[in-house]
Parts: C-alpha cells; structure tokens; sequence
C-alpha cells in the first residue's frame, strides 16, 4: 500500500473526497484525478528525473504510486531499468525491451506533502472558479438578491445561494449602512474568469444601470417596452431623475411609473434608501423638457443661447429650488438635458412713469 501522507492514522480517503463532494458540490472522479495530481506533482518535486505515475485505488481506497521501467536482462540504471525477473513477478507475460510501471516505494517528506496540499487546493480553487463564472456570467447586467453576510472595511460580502459577491464601498449608496443579515437587490456587474483579491462577483448599488433595472423590475410596462426610459441620470444617496416616454397613446409614463398612491415607486424608493426620485415626461421640445427637469422648481422662461447652453430665467424664491442641495438639481437637470442651464434672475417689472405736462393742467 502506497500512502503519500499518513492519511490512514487520521481517516480513510473516501471520507476525505465524501467530504469534499458534500461542501465543494465537486463529483468523486473529478476529486480522485485533483488528488492524483498533487500527489504526483510531490513526487515531481522530489524526484524530477523518474516517470512516475500516481493512481487512486477505489478498491483499497489509497493512492498509489508507480514508476515507469524499461525491462532489461541486467540491470545497468535502478531508476529507469528492472529486470525481466523482478518484472514477471509483477506482470507474468511482461518481455524484455516492454515498459512496465513498477510500486514506487519511496516516501514523501514534509516539504513535498505541501506542495501536494498546494496543488491541491489550487486545482479545486480553479474548478470553484470555473463553476462560479458558468452560474453567474449568463446573469452579468442583472438584479440579483442577496443578503449580508459581512462587513469589512472596503465593502461588504453578499451571499448569492451558495455563492458570495463582493459589493465596494465604492459601488454602495453613500451613507448606507448595510446590516449582517440584510436582504438587499443589487446589480451583478461584472463576473471574472479568476477571482481578483478573492472576490469574483462584483456587484453594484451606486449606478444608473442599477436604478434602470430595478424599473424593469417593478414597472410591466417599462419590462415590456411599452413605456421607454429616455435617459436617467443619478447622484446616488440623494436624487435621481428619469425621464420617461410612452409608446403608446392610453399610457401616461409618469402616471405608470408612480402607480396609483405611489405603490409601484415605492418599492424602487426603500430600496435605494428613501432616494428621491423625479420622474419627467420626455419631450422633444427642448425647452419643455428643461423646464421639466428642473423641478420641483417652477420655471418662468427658457432661451437656448446655442446647441449646448440655455439660459432659464426663474423667481427668487425658486433659485433653491432649481439649484438644490449641493448644486445636484441643476447639475442633474443638465446631465438629463445634454445643455448647459444658466439661472437668470427675473427681474421686477417697473411701470413707466406719466409725466404730468403742463398742457394738461387747466
């Protein structure tokens, strides 16, 4: 028996690849072949020069070891030559100048049971990989559920099924706090061949795409084309603005996305944090879709200077409005737009005066 570490003083090695089966999800053969490579890459390490080959023996449940021999009259190299004698002993119908694979007997030492584990590990890390990325890649661009299951420092680690996603920091909603045990949606952004810092499903709660998905998902019509988002832009943890176009006469976008007392919005809002969201019916006409996309402030005028630039005159009382906090309205409203909004202070409207003339005065 041919054992490449003392497997049998600690537990047979069917409940080793049992073991495995039952938490990788890997299939016995598959674990067997894993096996016999590590073990065959120990021996490469240690003896480099030999043929050796590495078998696993369902029946006596160990792992075998076996060098290649050429069969000599007399032996002139003990590494690479066995004699017809020795190898009748081992195949009786065995002739001089056949290749025979004769018990290495050799043992392995600590370095070289490392390097196996290694391998190992290594080779099932890579079908892990493999199995991730086949699962996940179909899904790549869509909402996927998880729940939290840890927080570190650069972000969070979702559990997907039986698989984790890494959320960044960097892709989360700004301030958001994300509990262990959480449920939350989030897009699946990007799926790598090989996990990248030990993370290979990348996911994503900040974008536009996210947001636009998670339309589709609550809103039939928008799923169904019937309703289109024109255009969304997003400064996530504070407000999104979408606008949006029917597709067809008896539908009014706006009315549709909101839903009746807001039940369809609703959902989309406790998602993304209570962030507020303006929906804006698309217009062709430039200027009505400006004033559109600044609200909720109340626009009085609108001149475009040039393709690119628009002056919109509104009231004092409305500048906070139109600018909001931070500058993020109007910044939104340009990005929604494509134009650069120029905020022109209205200014009061002085009667003229009547000069009394003396040829009036009787």
């Amino acid at each position: 028996m041919y054992i490449f570490w003392d497997l049998r003083e600690l537990v047979k090695l069917s409940l080793v690849i049992d073991e495995l089966v039952s938490e990788k999800g890997l299939d016995r053969a598959t674990l067997s072949s894993i096996m016999c490579e590590g073990i065959l890459a120990a021996y490469k390490k240690r003896y480099p020069d030999l043929d050796i080959v590495v078998e696993y023996n369902k029946k006596t449940d160990e792992i075998e070891a076996f060098i290649k021999k050429n069969v000599v009259q007399a032996v002139q190299n003990e590494e690479t030559e066995i004699s017809i004698r020795k190898a009748r002993a081992i195949k009786d119908d065995i002739a001089i100048g056949e290749t025979i694979e004769a018990p290495f007997m050799e043992k392995l030492g600590r370095i070289e049971i490392l390097k196996a584990k290694q391998v190992i590990a290594q080779k099932i890390r890579s079908i892990e990989a493999q199995t991730i990325y086949n699962e996940f890649k179909p899904k790549e661009g869509t909402v996927v559920y998880g729940v939290v299951y840890k927080n570190e420092h650069s972000g969070s680690i979702v559990k997907l099924g039986d698989a984790f996603a890494f959320l960044p920091k960097s892709l989360m909603i700004p301030e958001e706090k994300l509990s262990i045990g959480y449920s939350l949606r989030a897009l699946l952004k990007e799926v790598l061949p090989e996990p990248r810092h030990e993370n290979q499903l990348i996911l994503d709660r900040s974008s536009v795409d996210f947001l636009s998905k998670l339309f589709e998902l609550e809103i039939p019509e928008v799923f169904e084309k019937l309703v289109e988002i024109k255009k969304a832009v997003r400064a996530a943890g504070y407000k999104s603005k979408v606008a949006v176009v029917s597709h067809d006469n008896n539908i009014d976008p706006v009315g549709t996305c909101v839903g009746v007392g807001g039940a369809r919005i609703k959902p989309i809002l406790r998602e993304l944090g209570n962030e507020k969201i303006d929906i804006i019916e698309y217009s062709p006409e430039i200027e009505d879709f400006i004033k559109d996309a600044l609200k909720p402030a109340e626009i009085n005028r609108v001149q475009m200077i040039d393709a690119l630039n628009a002056n919109v005159w509104v009231d004092e009382d409305q500048r906070s409005f139109a600018i909001g906090k931070m500058g993020q309205n109007i910044s939104l409203a340009s990005q929604l737009t494509g134009i650069k909004i120029h905020l022109v202070k209205n200014e009061p409207i002085e009667l003229p005066q009547i000069e009394e003339s003396s040829d009036n005065i009787e």
